[in-house]
């Protein structure tokens, strides 16, 4: 795949170039044609790299890492435990407005759209960027992770002071990408349901905004809604 095929945002390209000529990325995308012929692919193809789009490689500041794309009709936008607008909002992202809702005191919103906090700096970057409809994990081990573990890789080495939140095991397995020397990890249960409310009480959207602004960085505002 030609990197001008690709629709990311013009930071990321530089970057990521050599990415995109790896014959596993020329793998993947042969993947991903023939998965496509077959099957529903989510999330649709103009929003599979929406968390690079919404948020450019200078403006990075928190790093918030998922695993996989939501696999129903309509819900995965590409960002990590986003939805599109109008779609309920799914248990994990219930939990994360609560824990934010006790933690800085904000409304717990309607909708479950993430792009305000994508907007501000937060890469919300799932290790997939594709599922097949109705299939959880369909697309893992596909050449994906390898694509972002590069990513993660590269804000580590490239940028210093990041935040990067990483909630459940999967997403701690991360810690190893990133220098821990110059970036801050706050790691904490996932916010899914099965983790038997462990997740609440992290306090990290708080904790993340005292780092920022320990390091004279605009604070991250967490409502999503006016």
């Amino acid at each position: 795949m030609e990197t001008k095929n690709i629709s990311i945002h013009p930071s990321w390209k530089e970057f990521l170039k050599e990415e995109f000529s790896a014959p596993y990325f020329l793998k993947l995308k042969e993947f991903l044609v023939e998965e496509k012929k077959l099957y529903k692919v989510y999330p649709p193809g103009n929003q599979i790299f929406s968390a690079f789009n919404h948020t450019p490689f200078d403006k990075v500041k928190v790093v918030i890492i998922g695993q996989d794309p939501y696999h129903g009709p309509g819900q995965a936008n590409g960002l990590c435990f986003s939805v599109s607008d109008a779609v309920p909002s799914p248990p994990s992202l219930k939990n994360i407005f609560k824990e934010i809702q006790t933690d800085l005191g904000i409304p717990v919103p309607q909708g479950g759209n993430l792009e305000p906090w994508a907007n501000q700096g937060i890469l919300l970057l799932n290790a997939t960027l594709t599922v097949r409809a109705n299939h959880p994990g369909s697309h893992q081990k596909k050449g994906w992770e390898q694509f972002t573990d590069a990513v993660i890789k590269k804000i580590s080495e490239q940028k210093k002071g990041i935040v990067f939140i990483l909630w459940g095991k999967y997403a701690q397995s991360k810690e190893e990408l990133i220098n821990t020397d110059k970036h801050f990890v706050l790691k904490a249960a996932h916010p899914s349901p099965l983790a038997g409310g462990k997740f609440f009480g992290c306090k990290h959207f708080s904790i993340t905004n005292k780092l920022l602004e320990h390091n004279l960085i605009l604070p991250i505002d967490w409502s999503i809604e006016e």
